[in-house]
């Protein structure tokens, strides 16, 4: 269950853990059991995060909302890349019926992206 902050108006803020379904609701305000509204006074806890886990949100946001365009994808590898050029000979690349690229004989333990 998540934790909830709630706002009273005599005694300040105070936090409580209650269903999901309860969460617009007002909640009783422990000290003088006045009836108090939740409120958003604190940013989620990203910084307690992992980084690897922080980046996979970002990544997940971005491609969610933004898709990254061609032209962005093709910025983000550098000329010569083997996946988007063309400049392999043809011993070192080869092609399915499908289009898709491999690259068999320069390292058989990598897939291509």
């Amino acid at each position: 269950m998540p934790v909830y902050e709630y706002l009273c108006n005599d005694c300040g803020p105070f936090t409580d853990i209650r269903p999901m379904a309860e969460c617009d609701l007002p909640h009783d305000c422990p000290q003088c059991e006045m009836s108090s509204p939740r409120v958003i006074l604190t940013a989620p806890n990203f910084f307690c995060m992992p980084s690897e886990r922080r980046k996979a949100h970002a990544t997940n946001e971005r491609s969610r909302h933004a898709p990254r365009t061609s032209a962005e994808y093709k910025a983000s590898h550098g000329p010569g890349c083997g996946c988007c050029s063309g400049n392999k000979p043809a011993r070192l690349m080869t092609k399915t019926k499908g289009g898709a690229k491999g690259f068999p004989t320069a390292r058989p333990w990598m897939i291509s992206h």
